[in-house]
């Protein structure tokens, strides 16, 4: 009889939450507009404005979220990132799916056909071909665009390199007969890269982008601020870092700094500490440089990448053999964010870490930064890569509401590739209201809908419109 009560009760609760969490989404996040402020999107094919025609072009290229799950399934490689046919490859992709229950990609797979196409079969091979048939049909008058604006995306900042001459940027705004706005993110992680071969030609690369010929130490920095500047004239308001490496900060001088530079120049081999003292001197430098503009500075920490010679030699970069790495964080970001705090020159900054066991780390560091500048300055980024799914998002979630302030946070970003991933915001939504059913079921804070309403709008969409400023 004990049982039988237990079970029951949990039904009751279970069914109780179900309706709160249902309520809050319904009522408080599900019709939000969407800020997605840092993914990998195409601006050229959002410029050129041409439907998207295939489901698999837009669907699975690039996206190594699903090339990992069916290289876990057996695909051979010519049906992942190889000559196969579209369909050959969607079929392929298809088979997988089944098997990824469980797995994140099964929810996102089944809510991106029901979102973008209104599918609600399972994707299998039985159901395969039907789907691909409906969604090319779809998709043969939707343009990339459109995409967007079907999700009621608002902003999307995409990943830039200092090179870029961001001409797609420019035309997107010149027609100016776009939903969404689309803006570059300046990513400096090529400007890091000193202890590798390549780094004297993207030095040239640099040079001429800026239009100024980099022989010295100077003159690398004024090519840096003309290319943040022209950044900025262009609607940048983020940077971004995500090297996959132990970062340490220590003590340099510009000096120093100059004479490692010009070293480099010299194709001479750097040692481990001239590297880092460049890094060091870098990291600095942008900050400050960072906070002159009222940027908000990104850092994306943990990854160790590259890990498969084989596939990287074949597919190239992000090939989908990048993983969770283990390096120290704590002391870098602790020396780097005190070191542009004590001057007064540091920005609004997110930090997201791919290591879950560093969860409370990355809560506790950027507590440790707040000011009156701006409530939430310092953010713990979302569940980021391996970890933007239910139980990784939960964990973020519950670390950040025990050691910060859940209310202030800016919610979900996709950084993904595909214009079909944004129902993953949907995924977030449902998860946060979710979580704060649970705790009114429990009776840990009030079952007070308004209340517990606005804290949800501004985690899903009204933070990140404060935070950011784009229309300034």
């Amino acid at each position: 009889m004990t049982f039988i009560k237990s079970k029951t009760f949990i039904t009751d609760n279970f069914l109780l939450q179900t309706e709160i969490a249902e309520t809050l989404y319904h009522t408080y996040a599900k019709d939000l507009p969407i800020i997605d402020y840092h993914n990998h999107l195409s601006a050229r094919k959002i410029a050129e404005n041409e439907p998207v025609r295939n489901i698999t072009e837009v669907w699975l290229d690039g996206d190594h979220y699903k090339w990992r799950g069916m290289r876990a399934n057996g695909v051979e490689e010519k049906y992942i990132t190889g000559t196969a046919t579209l369909e050959e490859r969607f079929n392929k992709w298809a088979e997988t799916v089944p098997y990824t229950v469980r797995n994140p990609l099964f929810h996102w797979t089944q809510l991106e056909l029901k979102r973008y196409f209104n599918v609600d079969d399972i994707l299998q091979s039985s159901t395969a071909k039907a789907i691909y048939k409906k969604a090319n049909t779809v998709l043969e008058n939707k343009t990339p665009a459109q995409l967007l604006e079907d999700m009621k995306v608002e902003v999307v900042c995409t990943t830039d390199d200092p090179t870029d001459n961001l001409k797609y940027h420019k035309q997107i705004k010149e027609k100016g007969n776009f939903y969404t706005k689309v803006l570059p993110t300046f990513r400096a992680d090529e400007l890091f890269f000193i202890n590798k071969k390549e780094f004297s030609n993207y030095i040239q690369k640099l040079g001429v982008s800026a239009n100024l010929e980099i022989n010295t130490l100077a003159n690398f920095l004024k090519a840096i601020d003309k290319r943040i500047h022209f950044f900025n004239t262009n609607g940048c308001r983020l940077s971004d870092f995500g090297i996959g490496a132990a970062l340490r900060m220590v003590d340099y001088t510009l000096e120093g700094v100059s004479l490692i530079f010009d070293k480099k120049l010299k194709e001479n081999k750097l040692t481990i500490n001239e590297i880092d003292e460049y890094r060091s001197f870098l990291f600095v430098y942008l900050g400050k440089k960072y906070h002159e503009y009222n940027w908000v500075q990104q850092y994306h920490l943990g990854p160790i990448r590259n890990n498969n010679t084989l596939l990287l030699d074949q597919v190239g970069t992000d090939a989908g053999v990048d993983s969770i790495g283990d390096y120290p964080m704590a002391e870098f970001m602790s020396q780097l964010f005190n070191t542009l705090n004590s001057t007064n020159q540091l920005a609004k900054a997110i930090c997201y870490n791919l290591n879950p066991s560093q969860n409370e780390v990355f809560a506790t560091m950027m507590g440790n930064f707040q000011s009156s500048d701006c409530p939430g300055k310092m953010q713990w980024g979302s569940g980021w890569w391996f970890l933007d799914q239910k139980d990784g998002m939960e964990k973020q979630l519950n670390t950040l509401s025990n050691m910060g302030l859940l209310s202030r946070f800016v919610g979900m970003l996709t950084d993904s590739r595909s214009f079909l991933s944004f129902p993953r915001h949907e995924y977030f939504r449902r998860v946060l209201c979710n979580l704060i059913a649970n705790d009114v079921v429990n009776g840990l804070v009030p079952n007070d809908m308004e209340f517990l309403g606005k804290m949800i709008s501004d985690i899903c969409y009204q933070n990140a419109v404060n935070y950011f400023n784009f229309e300034n």
